[in-house]
């Protein structure tokens, strides 16, 4: 069973997540809150598999809370997805960048919704991948050209190979297509990319890839 917590400043919105995904028989709503704080309190007393939780509220906001979570060691299998309303919104970049798992907007369609918390419960941790890929691209066109960190060093050259075809937004399949090795071997790159740069999950490993310069925006066109 996939445990979920929503935290969204407003009822309404609350209550149609919860309506959604109640109706699954291998998903269960365990808690809700309105309100940063309330996310950070619920997230070490119930220890869910997904919190949904909105990125903007009043005090505590969701950005606030996600970074405070990362944080926790003992909820680093609690995966983050960031509801929002804009698709391109900077403080999502800054919550991928905190440890969020990926981002959904709220006009997501039911069925794209409960396939992500599926996906994310399952350690995919990556959704709507080009869409990530241009929401921080977006940004890192507004911020100075990234210069090329030496922390790529940790990297053997097949790793940071994989970590730039992750930042193109493309799944494990995708990867050993284009670099002609098998999946599981594109998966284990990625897992030891993620050790050693100390990222969560997929969507981190793609904020990385521009922040150290390893890919610059537009560079698949």
């Amino acid at each position: 069973m996939i445990r979920v917590l929503l935290v969204d400043d407003q009822a309404l919105v609350r209550a149609g997540l919860r309506a959604l995904l109640d109706n699954e028989d291998d998903i269960e709503v365990v808690g809700e809150g309105g309100d940063g704080a309330e996310a950070l309190s619920l997230a070490r007393e119930l220890t869910p598999d997904v919190l949904l939780m909105d990125i903007r509220m009043p005090g505590m906001d969701g950005l606030e809370a996600t970074k405070a979570i990362a944080a926790e060691p003992r909820l680093a299998d609690v995966h983050i997805v960031i509801l929002t309303t804009f698709d391109l919104d900077e403080y999502v970049f800054d919550g991928l960048r905190s440890g969020a798992s990926g981002f959904l907007v709220k006009d997501t369609e039911p069925t794209e919704l409960v396939r992500a918390v599926r996906a994310v419960a399952a350690g995919d941790a990556l959704l709507s991948p080009r869409a990530t890929r241009r929401l921080v691209e977006e940004y890192a066109t507004r911020a100075k050209p990234a210069e090329r960190s030496p922390t790529l060093d940790l990297l053997t050259d097949r790793e940071r190979e994989v970590m730039a075809e992750v930042a193109a937004g493309r799944t494990n399949d995708e990867i050993a297509t284009a670099l002609y090795i098998s999946p599981t071997t594109a998966k284990t790159h990625v897992s030891r990319a993620m050790i050693k740069l100390g990222a969560r999950d997929r969507a981190q490993l793609v904020v990385f890839a521009y922040e150290t310069g390893l890919v610059r925006p537009g560079w698949t066109d």
